[in-house]
């Protein structure tokens, strides 16, 4: 199987977001907005309150029981994640639900169409932002 049919195949198990959805639900709830770019992507800027958990740590930060657990990242809580463009979070949003995730969303477009619709990117704050 080729990149783009697991993605294309993620994107069919997935709920993808808006930006405008994404906003709406990341406004005074206790949605979990989770940035999955890697550690140089991440410095670049990240959506205000994002926790940025690269896509190689995802398994290991989401699985309670690992050691790498962050605490933050719970099956229970509504988990929305973004990358650059919507692909790897869309590979990312498969992955938790495949960890028991059961309420798991992924930005389409990511940051890229974030930042294309005007939204505030900020420094990154958390465990990968340094």
């Amino acid at each position: 199987m080729k990149a783009s049919e697991m993605v294309a195949a993620a994107r069919q198990q997935v709920q993808g977001l808006s930006v405008d959805e994404v906003a709406a639900e990341i406004d005074g709830t206790d949605t979990l907005l989770v940035d999955v770019r890697e550690p140089g992507e991440v410095a670049e800027g990240t959506i205000p309150g994002a926790l940025p958990v690269p896509r190689g740590m995802l398994e290991f930060h989401a699985d309670p029981s690992s050691p790498y657990h962050l605490d933050e990242l719970r099956p229970d809580r509504r988990v929305v994640v973004y990358c650059k463009s919507g692909a790897r979070s869309a590979l990312a949003a498969a992955t938790l639900q495949s960890l028991g995730y059961g309420d798991v969303a992924h930005l389409d477009g990511g940051i890229t169409a974030w930042a294309d619709a005007q939204r505030p990117v900020a420094p990154p704050t958390g465990p990968a932002a340094g």
